[in-house]
């Protein structure tokens, strides 16, 4: 592929809140693209996209899976690398790192539920990544659909400037095509999803065509010249062409986000989605340089998607084939890449040598031999990458920006119900840990027990079956229990001398310290929030008390301290360490002899900075019938629940409230009961906040 080629290149994801089709819509997608010749359904267990038997018995996608298909629009083909991701707030790092390297994302919305609390945290991660968005608003032959109402909803809840590109015939079950605002053409679908000719505008649509379209060009007018100039003279002369051009712009830059609408379980409305995203989402030309941290110099340097600059690559996925070997999927950002050629990890130092390279399709793949800029392959035998590694040329390394990884909110003792299994049982956890950044297993030292931690209940019990069902562990489990966070809220001054003598040579070290909540400006940066970096290092050392060569030592013992907590033993949300002063010795100090001072200096401080609980909260969106609000409301409130709003949605009410994500287990159990069955529920992770002073004191008295 030629450089000008990546113009017809197109690296999108589907991303929603769960139920709201985006398997079906990938499905669909792939059929009508003539990628496969049958409709896969979720709900039949045959579904391309969805292929571990979890997914498939649970009939929800757990895993991102990337393929590969092509599209013809006008007498272009585009090539289309696609990813199908998760819906259900439990596996959002599946959505975080495949935003990471997608280049334009289409967001999906039920016609009837509008935005839905996966929603907000999609729309946020796109934000964070600034990937270029088009909407589509699923299931219009549902019951109380209504596309306008959700264009609505997109502008109010996510802030965004929604534009209407299509007008429905129809409305529910009578929904039968749309009309295109930019021809003007009325679009209707047989069957089997495909278009029928004829494409007269019904007479009663004309004034909401007019209404809508104008509303269109008045909306390219504020970000094209050329568009208002005609606008002011007569919009009528303005062509298809020209707007396309304007809106594509317009999408690039973030600035409008065009509105579509279909229904994909019926088959109506992929094709014209398969225009939209081909003519409005970006090529890896459309977006900016990468950008990374050159190896040699440390500096920053961009690269340019060109297969003739050098190579970069960001490993985001990593896998477990059927034959248990590492498959390693990567975003190529510039360069090319062949068989048989190799690469630098700058985080390990390592060469590796690339035996095979894969076009993905779900579970299955292509060989294939060159690699080039833009590409989204797989490769095998990479045994020392791990999710968020840099891949790049040897000779010319750079280090490039790596991935966001949520906190872990809940947590599990496990072990193994035969104890000939304890190896078995560790290797296949860290292979899980492997493979999903935001699954963590720890150990308790004051127990011995094995911690997992993951994202939410069904997060963990995705676990559990897997290490039944693909490593043949079975295990046992405690309840789950909720990660608090211990937060330091004093400033101490502290001096600590480490003085070790065993009749050989000795271990000295002395550090000056102020050990302080960290600074609010750190708490806002990147450093912290992308990065999970809780350590606050100023060096204000002068003179070379302590060499230089020492500092980061010390900067290692007071970090390796933070998932040790002070009071109970939950991880410190960060910490400011101002290193003033010191002395060594000139035989016995060593960077060993000051790691161990800094540690033991935060051990001796930690009670002194008065250290707090904090609880994570969720945001929990209930939506029940009107008869049972009462109980659920009453339901809530013990749970010590805020009620934050609450909106009638087709008949339903809509709840959001904050809730403590410990008093959220068992949940839908509950709720199942006092609303007969008919409640739903949604809950993400919202923030961290002080535990009353009670439940405080019974924690900790529990812990010792």
């Amino acid at each position: 592929m030629k450089r000008d080629r990546l113009r017809f290149l197109r690296n999108i994801g589907i991303a929603a809140h769960i139920d709201a089709g985006k398997t079906t819509l990938t499905e669909r997608i792939l059929y009508f693209t003539g990628k496969s010749h049958q409709l896969g359904e979720t709900h039949l267990g045959n579904s391309q996209m969805d292929t571990s038997k979890q997914e498939i018995d649970k009939g929800i996608t757990i895993s991102s899976a990337a393929t590969h298909t092509e599209w013809q629009l006008g007498k272009e083909q585009f090539s289309l690398n696609i990813i199908d991701t998760p819906g259900h707030v439990d596996f959002m790092i599946e959505v975080e790192r495949s935003l990471r390297v997608l280049d334009g994302m289409v967001a999906l919305f039920d016609a009837v539920a509008g935005v839905e609390s996966q929603t907000e945290t999609v729309w946020q991660q796109a934000s964070r990544y600034e990937v270029p968005l088009i909407a589509m608003v699923n299931k219009m032959d549902r019951t109380g659909a209504d596309f306008f109402e959700v264009v609505r909803q997109i502008r109010t809840q996510l802030g965004a400037n929604a534009v209407a590109i299509q007008i429905p015939i129809g409305e529910e079950g009578a929904f039968e095509g749309v009309v295109d605002l930019i021809s003007q053409k009325a679009i209707y679908w047989d069957v089997d999803g495909f278009p029928l000719q004829g494409n007269i505008i019904p007479e009663n649509l004309i004034p909401e065509v007019k209404k809508h379209r104008e509303a269109l060009l008045e909306t390219l007018a504020l970000y094209d010249e050329s568009i208002l100039d005609q606008y002011l003279e007569n919009s009528e002369r303005i062509s298809i062409a020209q707007i396309n051009e304007a809106l594509r712009k317009a999408v690039l830059t973030r600035d409008i986000v065009p509105v579509l609408m279909g229904a994909a379980y019926k088959n109506k409305g992929v094709q014209t989605l398969l225009d939209a995203i081909c003519e409005y989402l970006p090529s890896p030309l459309d977006r900016n340089d990468v950008e990374g941290m050159e190896l040699e110099s440390e500096s920053l340097t961009t690269r340019a998607a060109d297969p003739r600059a050098p190579f970069s690559a960001l490993a985001f996925k990593i896998a477990l084939d059927e034959q248990n070997r590492q498959l390693c999927f990567f975003r190529v950002y510039s360069g090319t890449l062949k068989v048989g050629g190799s690469v630098l990890n700058p985080r390990t130092g390592k060469k590796e040598r690339i035996a095979r390279l894969y076009q993905m399709h779900a579970n299955k793949r292509q060989e294939i031999q060159t690699v080039l800029a833009g590409d989204i392959v797989a490769t095998v035998g990479l045994k020392s990458v791990r999710t968020g590694d840099t891949l790049c040329s040897p000779t010319e390394a750079l280090v490039l920006e790596s991935l966001y990884v949520p906190p872990t909110v809940i947590s599990m003792a496990i072990e193994a119900k035969h104890s000939d299994q304890l190896d078995k049982l560790g290797l296949a956890l860290s292979k899980l840990q492997l493979e999903d950044p935001s699954f963590k297993v720890a150990r308790d030292e004051n127990t011995g027990q094995t911690i997992m931690k993951g994202m939410g209940e069904l997060h963990l019990e995705i676990i559990i079956d897997k290490l039944k069902e693909d490593f043949g562990v079975a295990v046992n489990v405690g309840s789950p229990a909720v990660n608090y966070q211990e937060v330091l809220t004093k400033t101490v001054a502290h001096s600590h001398r480490f003085k070790k003598q065993n009749g050989g040579p000795g271990s000295f070290a002395e550090i000056k310290v102020i050990l302080s909540p960290a600074d609010p400006e750190f708490l806002e940066s990147d450093a912290f929030v992308k990065d999970g970096q809780r350590l606050q290092f100023v060096d204000k050392v002068v003179g070379g008390r302590i060499p230089k060569e020492y500092i980061p030592s010390v900067k290692h013992g007071f970090d390796q301290m933070l998932d040790s907590g002070a009071l109970i033993g939950y991880p410190i949300q960060s910490l400011k360490v101002e290193l003033l002063d010191g002395a060594t010795h000139v035989k016995d100090s060593s960077p060993e002899a000051f790691e161990m001072c800094a540690a033991q200096a935060f051990r001796e401080v930690a009670m002194r900075m008065n250290p707090r609980l904090y609880e994570p909260l969720v945001s929990v969106v209930v939506t029940t019938p009107d008869d049972y609000l009462g109980n659920v409301l009453s339901g809530l409130s013990r749970r010590r629940g805020i009620i934050l709003s609450q909106n009638l949605v087709n008949n339903l009410v809509q709840l959001e409230a904050e809730v403590p994500l410990a008093e959220m287990f068992g949940y839908i159990n509950h709720l199942r009961t006092v609303s007969a069955g008919r409640g739903n529920y949604s809950m993400k992770f919202k923030r961290y906040a002080l535990l009353p002073e009670q439940l405080a004191e019974a924690l900790v008295s529990k812990s010792n």
